[in-house]
């Protein structure tokens, strides 16, 4: 009975750890009570409802591939958000650490700190040595409808953007 026990629990954690990131037409996850860079609490179920909104996965704060897509946003945001998309980058670190990068380049989005790596979970987003992955879900009305799970930061925007008109 033991060895059962021991085989249900070692399987159920290798399914959870080793989980697939959310495919093109699953629904988007649940999450609520999310972090951001202010300590204030998202309820990110409520957002993903209606209309467009990008969650992006990076591996840290401030660092120059990081700092570069965000500041891609950043200078197209007027774009982004005329055709109605909110934006969330997600990042392990801490909210100071999502306060000071927002801060230091100016970024007019959300920055989710996931310490404890609860939306990367949700999103099928491997965070290896606590850092995510660089990946990227484009949610209209509640579903996911484009996903890119290897990010090169040089064409991110041109790919969200893209993936908005089809």
């Amino acid at each position: 009975m033991l060895k059962y026990w021991i085989l249900l629990i070692t399987f159920t954690l290798g399914n959870i750890m080793n989980a697939e990131p959310l495919s093109v037409g699953s629904p988007a996850p649940t999450l609520n009570e999310i972090l951001n860079q202010d300590n204030q609490t998202i309820n990110l179920t409520e957002k993903f409802k209606s209309g467009w909104v990008l969650v992006y996965f990076y591996p840290k704060a401030d660092t120059p591939g990081c700092t570069k897509q965000a500041c891609s946003l950043r200078d197209d945001f007027s774009t982004l958000t005329s055709k109605g998309l909110t934006v969330f980058g997600v990042s392990t670190d801490k909210a100071e650490s999502q306060k000071a990068f927002q801060d230091k380049y100016q970024l007019p989005f959300a920055l989710l700190a996931d310490h404890d790596q609860k939306v990367a979970k949700a999103f099928g987003v491997p965070a290896d040595s606590g850092y995510a992955k660089r990946m990227s879900f484009l949610i209209h009305d509640g579903k996911i409808v484009w996903n890119n799970l290897a990010v090169s930061v040089g064409d991110h925007l041109d790919q969200v953007k893209a993936a908005m008109t089809k």
